[in-house]
C-alpha cells in the first residue's frame, strides 16, 4: 500500500470512492442445481456493497459474464439487479469532463454515459471493460457485439475500453491501439480512467513493446490520478502468452488488472515504474484450483488528489472452497500401510475428505458469526468445494473418482471432480522443463510425455491442430477449423463450429460453380483447388482485403459466422515502432461499391453501407467542456489521422462477410427467388436446401441456387 502522507483528513467533497470488482463470471455452471445461482448471489452482494459504502460509481475490469453469449436468465438477472441497485434518485457526484459522446452507439443521440442522459434516472454509475469471455463478436450491421454493448444501450451500465481493430492485418503495423478516457471531476480532485478490453495477448505483448498503445491525456496530466483497466493475463503462460508488469505508461498511478482469479487486491509496486498494481480477482470459483481457494474479495478504492488508499472488502456469499494435496508415499510410511492394498487407500482418503469438510464448515460458522456482529442476518448453510490432490507415484492401481465422489453426495457440492490423481515428475524431466521454459507450447506426440504430463502441458489448440493435420480433411480447412474449435471450447461459443462449416460450405459451392459447366470427374479436383485458395486467403489475410470497402455487412448477415475482435494476429517483425500517417486513399472504396451496383436485381441497397461516412463527432476538437465553460485540452499530435480513419469504424468485422457478398453478385444470375429473399432482415441459417440442389444437378449443369442467402 503507497504511504499516505500526514496531514488532515481529506474532503469527502473532494474525494473520489469507488468499488473495484472484477471477473464476476455471471452464469458460471448456471445448469448445476447447486452451484447454479453462486455468480448471479455474489453479484448481487457487489452490488448491496456498492450502495451499503455509499460509493460515487463501481468500476468492473472485465468478464462480467462467463459466456460470449450470455443465456436469457443470466441477462434477465442481471438486468434486474442492475436496474434495482443502481438507479434511483441519489444524485451523481462526480463531474463528466470528457465528451459524453465518446464511444455512443452509432446512429443515436443519447449519451454513452447514462448518467448524462436526461431520460434516465441514475443513482450509482457502472463502468466496465470486457474480458476474453464476453468480448464483442460478429459481423452485423453494427461491427462486433457483445453483452455489455446490449447493457449499455439499455443505460444500465457504461461500456468502455472496445478497440476498433484494422480491417487488413496489412494496417495493423501501422495502427496501434488508442486509448481515450473518461474524465471525471469531483470538488478539487481528477480523475482519468483508462479501459483496453482483452486483446491477443500475442498482439497486446508487441502493441507494449513497440510501444504503439498511445494513452490520450489532458496536458496537465500531472494533475489527474490517471488509472488503468486491463484484462490480461498476467502469469507467462509462454514467450509472448502474457503482459510485462513494468510496460504501461509511465503517467498511470494505478493498474487494475482482470482476468487472473487468485485474490491480490493490495496494492504491489513495480519495479522501475511509479505507478502500483491490484488485482481483485473473481468473484467465483470457475476451476478448482489454489488460486481459487484464497478469499475472495472486492475493494473500496478512494482517491484525492493524486494519492489513493485501497480497502478489501470480503465477500460472504462465496461458497466455501478447501483444497489440500497428499502424497501416498509419504502417508503410507507415516500411517504403516501398504501402497499395494486399495482398501487402506480408500479408508484413509475418506478421512482425509471428512476432516476438510469439518473445516469448511468451521470457516463458515466463522463467516456467519462475523456478518451477525456487524448487525447482519445469519448466513444460510451452503455445501462446500472440496478439492483433494493425491500424489500417486509408487501406486499400481486406484479406484475410481467419481464413484468415491458418489458416498458423498449430499455433502459437498463437487462430489464428481473432488479428488485428481497425478504423479510425480521425473526429477530429469524437472531440470529439463527448467531450461526450456520459454518454449511456447509441447507436442502431443512427445514420446518422453508421460499421459499425466501431457494432460497437464498441452494446451488445447495445440491438441486440435495437431489432430486435424492428420485427418487429412477433404473440404474442411485446417486453420479455420482450429479456430472454430478453439472459440467453442474458450468462449463457450456453441454455434462456433457449425457457423464456420456452413459459412465454408457455402463459399466453396460458390467458388466450385463458378464456370458452372462441371463433369462429375472433375468435381473432386475443382474442390481440392477450391480449399487450397480458401486455405491461402485464410492466412495470408485476403479475405479481409477484398472487402474494405464494403462497410458495414448486410443485416441477412447478422447469423454468419462469429468474428472474434480482438484476435488479430500482428506480424512482429515486419512493424517498426513508429506511427506512419494514416492513408487518405478513399477512392478504392467508391470503386468497390460501384462494382456491386450491377446486381440491380436486389432493390433493396443497403443504406447503412453507406451510412459511415456521415458519422461525425466532435473528437477531432479534441476538447472537452464542463457547464462552467471550462475547457480540457487532450494532448494528441495525431488529430488528422483519427479524423480519417473515423469513417470506418466498425468495419473491421464487416468485412469477412462482406467478401461473399460482392463474389457471389455476378453468380445470381439463375437465382430468381435472391430479389425477394434480399429483403428479409433476419433469417433462419439454412444451408441445407442449396446443398441439396447442388447435388442433385451435379451431373448436369450445376445452377447456383442462393435460397439460403
Amino acid at each position: 500500500m503507497p504511504p499516505s502522507t500526514q496531514g488532515p483528513a481529506p474532503s469527502p467533497e473532494d474525494t473520489f470512492r469507488i468499488l473495484l470488482a472484477t471477473d464476476n463470471h455471471i452464469g458460471y455452471n448456471e445448469r448445476d442445481p447447486i452451484r447454479g445461482q453462486d455468480s448471479i448471489n455474489t453479484f448481487e452482494e457487489i452490488l448491496q456493497l456498492a450502495k451499503k459504502h455509499n460509493v460515487d460509481f463501481i468500476l468492473l475490469a472485465g468478464d462480467l459474464f462467463h459466456e460470449n453469449k450470455p443465456s436469457r436468465e443470466s441477462l434477465y438477472k442481471t438486468i434486474a439487479l442492475l436496474r434495482e441497485y443502481t438507479m434511483g434518485d441519489k444524485p451523481v457526484s462526480v463531474e463528466l469532463q470528457s465528451d459524453p459522446d465518446e464511444g455512443k452507439a452509432y446512429g443515436f443521440t443519447f449519451p454513452a454515459i447514462n448518467y448524462e442522459d436526461p431520460n434516465l434516472n441514475v443513482g450509482i454509475p457502472v463502468f466496465s471493460i470486457h474480458g476474453n469471455h464476453d468480448d464483442p463478436q460478429g459481423a452485423g450491421v453494427e461491427g462486433a457485439l457483445c453483452a455489455l454493448d446490449v447493457l449499455s444501450v439499455s443505460g444500465l451500465l457504461n461500456y468502455m475500453g472496445k478497440i476498433d481493430l484494422p480491417v487488413v492485418d496489412v494496417e495493423a503495423t501501422n495502427t496501434g491501439i488508442a486509448v481515450r478516457p473518461i474524465l471525471l471531476r469531483k470538488g478539487k480532485s481528477n480523475l482519468g480512467m483508462y479501459g483496453i478490453g482483452n486483446v491477443k495477448d500475442a498482439r497486446m505483448h508487441f502493441e507494449l513493446r513497440s510501444n504503439r498503445v498511445r494513452m490520450f491525456m489532458p496536458r496537465d496530466k500531472d494533475n489527474w490520478f490517471n488509472l488503468l483497466l486491463v484484462h490480461q493475463n498476467r502469469v507467462k503462460h509462454g514467450p509472448q502468452e502474457f503482459v510485462p508488469e513494468g510496460m504501461f505508461d509511465d503517467s498511470v498511478d494505478l493498474v487494475v488488472w482482470g482476468h487472473e482469479h487468485d485474490c491480490r487486491i493490495i496494492p504491489e509496486p513495480v519495479a522501475g515504474k511509479s505507478y502500483y498494481i491490484t488485482q481483485p480477482g473473481s468473484s467465483v470459483a470457475t476451476s478448482l484450483a489454489d488460486g481459487e481457494a484464497i478469499t475472495k474479495h472486492v475493494a473500496l478504492l478512494t482517491i484525492h488528489d493524486k494519492e489513493f488508499q485501497i480497502e478489501p472488502l470480503p465477500l460472504r456469499t462465496v461458497r466455501p472452497f478447501v483444497i489440500e494435496e497428499v502424497v501416498l508415499s509419504e502417508v503410507a510410511e507415516e500411517e504403516g500401510f501398504d501402497l499395494s492394498d486399495q482398501i487402506e487407500i480408500s479408508k484413509f482418503l475418506k478421512a482425509k475428505v471428512n476432516a476438510l469438510i469439518v473445516k469448511a464448515e468451521e470457516e463458515w460458522q466463522e463467516r456467519s458469526a462475523e456478518i451477525v456482529k456487524e448487525g447482519g442476518e445469519d448466513l444460510k448453510p451452503m455445501l462446500p468445494l472440496i478439492r483433494l490432490k493425491v500424489e500417486t507415484t509408487g501406486v499400481s492401481e486406484m479406484s475410481n473418482p467419481i464413484r468415491f465422489g458418489q458416498e458423498f453426495q449430499g455433502r459437498i457440492a463437487n462430489p464428481r471432480d473432488m479428488l485428481v490423481f497425478h504423479r510425480a515428475k521425473k526429477s530429469s524431466r524437472a531440470a529439463a522443463s527448467k531450461i526450456a521454459a520459454d518454449e511456447p507450447e509441447l507436442s502431443i506426440d512427445d514420446p518422453d510425455l508421460t499421459v499425466s504430463e501431457k494432460l497437464a502441458k498441452v494446451r488445447v489448440a495445440t491438441l486440435v491442430k495437431e489432430y486435424l493435420s492428420a485427418q487429412e480433411l477433404q473440404l474442411l480447412g485446417e486453420n479455420g477449423m482450429s479456430d472454430a474449435i478453439q472459440m467453442f471450447v474458450e468462449k463457450d461459443d456453441i454455434h462456433a463450429i457449425q457457423s464456420h462449416v456452413n459459412k465454408l460450405l457455402k463459399t466453396m459451392m460458390t467458388g466450385v460453380q463458378a464456370n458452372e459447366d462441371i463433369d462429375e470427374e472433375e468435381i473432386e479436383d475443382r474442390l481440392a483447388r477450391v480449399k487450397e485458395q480458401q486455405e491461402k486467403d485464410y492466412v495470408s489475410g485476403k479475405a479481409n482485403s477484398k472487402a474494405k470497402g464494403k462497410g458495414r455487412a448486410k443485416a441477412n448477415d447478422s447469423d454468419a459466422q462469429s468474428e472474434d475482435s480482438m484476435m488479430m494476429e500482428v506480424d512482429a517483425e515486419g512493424a517498426g515502432s513508429e506511427f506512419n500517417g494514416y492513408s487518405d486513399d478513399e477512392p478504392p472504396k467508391k470503386t468497390a461499391v460501384k462494382k456491386a451496383a450491377p446486381a440491380k436485381k436486389a432493390p433493396v441497397k443497403k443504406a447503412p453501407a453507406k451510412r459511415a461516412p456521415a458519422k461525425k463527432t466532435t473528437r477531432g476538437k479534441k476538447v472537452v467542456e464542463s457547464d462552467e465553460e471550462e475547457i480540457i485540452e487532450i494532448d494528441d499530435d495525431d488529430e488528422d489521422e483519427e479524423e480519417v480513419i473515423k469513417p470506418t469504424k466498425r468495419t473491421n468485422r464487416a468485412a469477412v462477410l462482406s467478401q461473399s457478398q460482392t463474389k457471389k453478385a455476378p453468380a445470381r444470375k439463375k437465382a430468381t427467388p435472391a430479389p425477394k429473399q434480399s429483403q428479409i432482415s433476419f433469417q433462419p441459417a439454412s444451408t441445407g436446401r442449396s446443398s441439396r440442389a447442388a447435388a442433385s444437378k451435379a451431373r448436369g449443369k450445376m445452377v447456383v441456387d442462393d435460397d439460403s442467402d
